[in-house]
């Protein structure tokens, strides 16, 4: 297969939270130069440049990106949007910058909401999708914000470096050259999906879920989120055919909060997994499978939710899942424990009973179409808790959390799902 296919398949995404600065961000640097506070208190873009750095987990020649703004309160225009493949941090490689457009437009607005979807834009540099030459390569996509933002939605916890200019610098989405994009980022701003153009038997796995699936813990720029792990082995096994598309939000719950952003309480892990479904999931493009980790920070403190609401909410979005996507595979991933955690939010035994129950219920309850079991490969059964392997962090130094798992953690977690389960049928 040469890439030129029939279907589109979401190859990346980064789920939208904010706005901007709320969130559960890691190795973020201060950007208080970079995002100035406007007269109106939000903190937002002033008539700059975004490069954006993202990893396709599926190849195709054709692209397509989705501009969101779906946590703001005003329109934003866009345009100087540009596609092209790294070289190195904010550098395009040479020759293979494409600009895109949006309804044969170089310039599009989206209003507060909403997200809009550009135009097909040919990859000049991928002749053969397949080739391994291309996994884990990376791409870079430049956008201009025309005046202020307002309120940004954004992506926290992307543990990915992007880049952008100074506020006012313009629309210098078109050069290759990283001389304009001065600051780095660890967050994903105002683009949450982008797809290829695949074969038919192509698709993708979205791991939906809170921060262990987003990452938090892993290694900045290192690629080793579970996902990460579980989408290397599968190209492993069955080449550019299958996506694994990461759609978690670090503290995010499955049933709260109610309202996002909460009137008067911001709240850092995003609107609710039931609430977020059908952005992050079912308007995605060729999802066959989900893999779907959450329910620890509806325990949380934060959360006390019961184990009633949370198993509920996980049958109202499987229901939901498969009513919109005929023929999906819901697989239900047992939560990994919390116990003994630095958090003041969590580590008690409340939530650790909370904990057991619910991965009862996803082993049992016949909701699932398979289970990935986490909590066997993470917890240790003597103490409880997390294998002491996996506890101190990798990231940054420091003797971890005991929440989230380090890389040795996530790479026992993407090793023990089985691939049969999402595999190509």
């Amino acid at each position: 297969m040469d890439g030129q296919g029939a279907r589109w398949v979401t190859s990346w995404a980064a789920s939208s939270q904010g706005p901007y600065p709320i969130g559960n961000s890691s190795a973020m640097p201060d950007m208080s130069r970079v995002f100035p506070v406007a007269a109106d208190g939000a903190q937002g873009a002033r008539d700059q440049t975004f490069r954006l750095i993202a990893r396709p987990t599926l190849w195709g020649r054709e692209t397509r990106i989705r501009m969101t703004n779906a946590l703001g309160t005003k329109p934003v225009t866009f345009d100087s949007v540009h596609v092209g493949l790294q070289h190195s941090g904010a550098e395009v490689t040479a020759g293979t910058h494409r600009a895109i457009t949006f309804d044969a437009k170089s310039r599009v607005t989206v209003a507060p909401g909403h997200s809009a979807w550009s135009d097909a834009v040919t990859l000049p540099f991928v002749h053969d999708a397949a080739s391994h030459e291309l996994a884990g390569r990376k791409l870079a996509v430049s956008f201009h914000v025309v005046g202020e933002s307002g309120p940004m939605t954004w992506h926290a916890k992307a543990l990915q470096s992007s880049y952008v200019t100074w506020p006012g610098a313009g629309a210098k989405g078109h050069e290759e050259s990283e001389v304009s994009f001065p600051f780095a980022t660890a967050a994903w701003f105002f683009v949450d999906a982008l797809n290829m153009r695949a074969g038919d038997d192509a698709y993708a796995v979205v791991t939906f879920g809170d921060s262990i699936t987003d990452g938090t813990g892993s290694t900045l720029n290192g690629d080793d989120r579970w996902p990460d792990v579980l989408e290397r082995r599968l190209r492993a096994a069955y080449g550019n055919r299958v996506a694994v598309v990461n759609a978690g939000i670090g503290g995010n719950q499955v049933v709260g909060p109610a309202v996002y952003p909460p009137p008067g309480n911001p709240f850092p892990g995003g609107p609710s997994a039931l609430s977020r479904l059908e952005r992050d999931v079912l308007t995605l493009s060729g999802v066959k499978a989900v893999i779907w980790l959450e329910g620890i920070n509806d325990f949380s403190r934060n959360g006390n939710a019961s184990v009633e609401a949370v198993t509920h909410g996980l049958r109202e979005g499987v229901a939901r899942m498969r009513e919109r996507l005929p023929g999906v595979r819901v697989i239900g991933a047992t939560v990994v424990s919390a116990l003994g955690a630095t958090s003041p939010a969590h580590g008690f035994k409340e939530q650790d009973d909370k904990r057991r129950q619910l991965n009862d219920f996803i082993r049992t309850s016949g909701v699932f179409d398979g289970v990935a079991d986490f909590d066997q490969v993470v917890t240790d059964p003597q103490t409880g808790a997390m294998r002491a392997e996996f506890v101190p962090d990798n990231t940054v130094g420091g003797p971890g959390d005991k929440l989230h798992p380090n890389r040795l953690g996530y790479l026992a977690m993407g090793a023990t799902i089985d691939l049969k389960l999402v595999a190509p049928r």
